[in-house]
């Protein structure tokens, strides 16, 4: 039975991976859940080559039964569920008059559904245990006006609102949800795009810190606020974009 148990959605690749990884090097048992099995088993495999403890549950964070399906898996193979992080999440780069209903409903069924089910789930644990905390992965473009992503800073501007809201509802039972907004960081899925300089340079301008973030740059934040930050920390949103969101 691990002492702290945690489920990370979109856990397999990205700045999920390293920010399981992270937990995991903490001591803390983690399931890493996402929709491709393959990534998932490659994640899992990582962290118990590195000594640590983890557990891949394929999901769908948009679909109920396969929400509550990752939650028991969690309570039955770690004995407990301490900390979600609800990283799961997709893009788009669409302008609004050219932004189809389908890839609307796309956008927000992940970052907004899959958010809510994911947070009704283990929120009603923590209403049980009377502790708890979950980690929302927000973005800088939830903070900020960018042309083409309508709809994806629509959606992360919801994360941010529904922490708010989420955290004073939690309180109440002594459970604690915060979140996180990065900006550009170096990854796998941004991979092409930072093989292009002239985009890369264009980004790196609004970016007072002139670099990308480092994956284990978010990954210790959200460790932190998962872990060591105090109960009183609540409704909050930490940006982690080099200074990106401060003009």
């Amino acid at each position: 039975m691990a002492e702290v148990a945690a489920i990370v959605t979109g856990g397999g690749r990205g700045l999920g991976r390293a920010i399981a990884e992270d937990l995991a090097r903490r001591g803390v048992g983690v399931v890493v859940a996402g929709r491709t099995r393959a990534t998932l088993d490659e994640a899992v495999e990582g962290i118990s080559s590195a000594g640590g403890r983890a557990l891949a549950v394929p999901t769908d964070v948009a679909d109920a039964s396969s929400v509550e399906h990752l939650v028991d898996s969690c309570l039955e193979h770690f004995g407990r569920l301490d900390v979600l992080v609800n990283n799961a999440g997709v893009t788009g780069d669409v302008r609004l008059t050219e932004l189809e209903e389908a890839e609307w409903d796309r956008i927000f069924d992940i970052n907004v559904r899959g958010l809510f089910l994911c947070s009704r789930a283990v929120g009603r644990h923590y209403a049980r245990v009377g502790s708890g905390r979950a980690v929302n992965v927000a973005s800088v473009f939830g903070l900020l006006g960018r042309p083409g992503f309508t709809a994806y800073g629509a959606s992360k501007g919801a994360v941010v609102n529904f922490t708010r809201a989420a955290a004073t509802e939690w309180a109440r039972f002594g459970a604690q949800m915060n979140a996180v907004a990065p900006g550009y960081f170096a990854t796998d899925i941004n991979a092409e795009l930072r093989d292009n300089e002239e985009a890369v340079a264009k980004i790196l301008r609004r970016i007072p810190a002139r670099r990308m973030g480092r994956p284990e740059e978010l990954a210790s934040v959200t460790s932190y606020l998962a872990l060591d930050a105090p109960d009183f920390l609540t409704g909050q949103t930490i940006a982690v974009d080099g200074g990106e969101s401060t003009f």
